[in-house]
């Protein structure tokens, strides 16, 4: 009976380590309605304004990849900007959507690798 108590123990830690702790990633078009933390996966589109270490911190707008810009999502970001950061480039930032803006985590925003890295299209 403890080995069978112990076993199930095992099974349901290992699941909880694996699928229970993972943050959900959104497009800009996902995050209506959302509460909590998720990963938001998107492109930057301008204007970028203010700095990561500011008090106003780093500001612009997410839109899906690939996608229409209609479903453009505000950002606020404190902490470093990773040197590929720009205008166009695809990032992943972990935070929250509160009233129409996602609050960025400190130090959670990076860069996904250039479009130049990527197969071409035949």
């Amino acid at each position: 009976m403890a080995l069978s108590v112990a076993g199930v123990l095992a099974i349901f830690l290992l699941y909880v380590s694996i699928a229970g702790g993972r943050t959900p990633q959104l497009k800009p078009s996902q995050l209506a309605g959302h509460a909590g933390r998720v990963s938001l996966v998107g492109k930057v589109v301008g204007p970028v304004h203010g700095a990561g270490y500011s008090t106003r911190g780093l500001r612009f707008d997410v839109v899906d990849i690939g996608g229409a810009a209609r479903a453009s999502v505000p950002v606020v970001y404190h902490g470093s900007v990773p040197d590929l950061f720009k205008v166009g480039r695809h990032i992943v930032v972990d935070g929250r959507y509160r009233n129409g803006l996602f609050v960025a985590k400190r130090d959670t925003l990076v860069t996904k690798c250039p479009s130049k890295y990527t197969p071409k299209k035949a």
